[in-house]
């Protein structure tokens, strides 16, 4: 790290018209040592800042000032130059810092003109000049000015602030030259592909940013130029860059193409603008490859915590396959209504009632009888009413997730204690469970891959694991009716005719509407979207899962 030139009071000057009528000024002087002729002269100068006039000195005598200050400077006679202003005790050390700070070898001045009036600081004129400073690594050139004073004995001058060094510095800053400090170029944060920048993505913008600002960068190469530094030495601001440096890079898991679909799927035409929000994952490592949203209440894909209505049965079943050994061809009666601790609960419109409904059949239709009679009977009144927070946790790895890079998500919900009504909502997703697209994509990944891989979002993140494997046995029977649903069930309109799909659809009521919900997964992927305010979870989700999985 260069040692950077430290500034002292704030301020800054706004350029005016220039004034004509002085000629060109240019200091061109070998870098000197100050003599004590020139201090004793220095010394005699009597301005007094306690008796400043309320009258601008003469355009003439501050330019003759100005070019004093600056011939002094030029030629690194800086306790003199500092005299020359109104807080000398200020100025020095901020000179001798700004030498050090660029490693100057040679300064020389341009276009030295009065401005007029200064607008910004009272009763001065204003003098601009042109610098050019031969530092580290090259030639810097830029503009600056001073405000020049005088008090009420008719002596001058240059009221000191850090614009004099270079305009707009701030209190504790200073610059320095060659190579450039860190924070003065920004790493990358780059797909899987290793150089599509994230922050070209509008639903991933904010997901970089958390991810540059809490991963350390890898590679890249520091490039030269002059910047302002924070008082740590931090980068604040490059203000030349002689050499290009190479921005180092953070990798993630998302996938370049596939991420510019979800972008495009959540503002799909029939969606109607409803907030949307959509997670691709790939099921075999659960690496999470694409994440997009819409919608004013930020991001609905990892935070949009919901009722994700019947896209949960696919928990149900396995809960039912698992704690109770029921099976797809297990009976599970659909009928049109059911109550259960005093709630009445009735199907989606479209269900046919079927008193000899098995579960397989029920969960392609999405029946919501049929999972509520079967879950009570077999598990709440066996003294098993956690068995569906068990089996989430369990099997699913339901739990506080880190996906990497301080990306915050918002964990799911099926409590273990539920009572009352809500013994049976959770059975249909519905009550108090509550789920994001990113929870439910990975229990898609879960079924498919036979196995839960908790979503990351850096490659080497570490990945939580589940207590226990999901059963082959189990997994096979998912996949089986996930299938049926795809093909011949609630959402066979989107997906009916994909290769190798398998999906559940889900419609969940809240407050005065409803929200479409659908977790799917083909060859590569796992995907889940939810819209809210979807009228039916294939008629709004169905169309974001679908572009997912035809453009992978």
């Amino acid at each position: 790290m260069n040692r950077a030139a430290k500034v002292g009071i704030a301020g800054t000057c706004t350029a005016l018209l220039v004034l004509g009528g002085y000629g060109a000024y240019n200091i061109v002087h070998g870098l000197t040592s100050e003599s004590t002729g020139d201090v004793q002269t220095k010394a005699a100068h009597s301005f007094d800042p306690a008796t400043v006039s309320t009258s601008p000195p003469s355009d003439a005598k501050a330019v003759k000032l100005t070019r004093a200050f600056l011939d002094s400077w030029s030629q690194q006679r800086l306790d003199a130059a500092s005299s020359d202003t109104d807080a000398p005790s200020t100025a020095a050390p901020a000179l001798h810092g700004y030498t050090d700070g660029l490693h100057l070898t040679k300064l020389t001045f341009g276009q030295v003109v009065s401005a007029g009036p200064s607008t910004v600081t009272s009763g001065a004129t204003k003098v601009t000049f042109d610098v050019t400073a031969e530092v580290a690594g090259g030639t810097w050139t830029y503009s600056s000015a001073v405000a020049v004073l005088q008090s009420a004995n008719g002596q001058t001058a240059v009221h000191w602030n850090n614009s004099v060094l270079y305009p707009g510095l701030g209190d504790d800053q200073s610059l320095t030259a060659g190579k450039l400090p860190a924070g003065a170029s920004t790493a990358e944060v780059v797909a899987s592909d290793g150089t599509t920048d994230l922050s070209t993505f509008p639903s991933l913008r904010d997901i970089a940013a958390t991810i540059r600002q809490n991963t350390k960068p890898g590679g890249g190469s520091t490039g030269t130029g002059v910047a302002v530094v924070d008082s740590g030495g931090a980068g604040v601001k490059t203000l030349k860059v002689f050499s290009k440096g190479k921005a180092p890079k953070i990798k993630t898991t998302i996938d370049a193409h596939l991420q510019a679909v979800a972008e495009s799927a959540v503002k799909d035409s029939p969606l109607q603008g409803k907030p949307a929000g959509t997670v691709a994952l790939d099921w075999r490592t659960g690496h999470i490859l694409a994440v997009a949203h819409t919608g004013a209440d930020g991001d609905i894909a990892v935070n949009g915590i919901k009722s994700p209505g019947s896209t949960m049965k696919i928990i149900t079943s396995a809960a039912l396959f698992d704690k109770a050994g029921l099976t797809p061809s297990s009976p599970a009666p659909c009928t049109d209504s059911i109550t259960a601790n005093s709630q009445t609960f009735h199907n989606d419109p479209g269900v046919t009632a079927n008193p000899a409904s098995t579960i397989a059949q029920a969960f392609t239709v999405s029946c919501n009888t049929s999972f509520i009679k079967d879950g009570f009977h077999y598990l709440v009144n066996n003294g098993d009413a956690s068995a569906l927070h068990d089996e989430a946790v369990g099997v699913f790895g339901m739990g506080s997730w880190s996906i990497g890079g301080g990306v915050a998500t918002t964990d799911p919900s099926i409590p273990a204690d539920i009572q009352d009504g809500d013994q049976a909502a959770q059975f249909i997703g519905q009550g108090r469970v509550t789920a994001t697209p990113l929870f439910m994509a990975s229990v898609a990944a879960t079924v498919r891959n036979v196995g839960f891989e908790q979503p990351i979002i850096l490659p080497g993140q570490h990945q939580d694991s589940a207590p226990q494997q999901i059963s082959s046995r189990t997994a096979g029977y998912l996949q089986s009716m996930m299938r049926s649903v795809a093909t011949s069930g609630t959402a066979a309109p989107r997906l009916g005719g994909l290769v190798g799909v398998g999906a559940k659809t889900g419609t969940a009521e809240e407050a005065d509407h409803t929200n479409g919900w659908l977790t799917a997964y083909n060859s590569r992927i796992a995907v889940a979207a939810l819209v809210e305010g979807g009228s039916s979870g294939v008629n709004s989700a169905g169309y974001v899962v679908r572009h997912l999985l035809t453009e992978n």
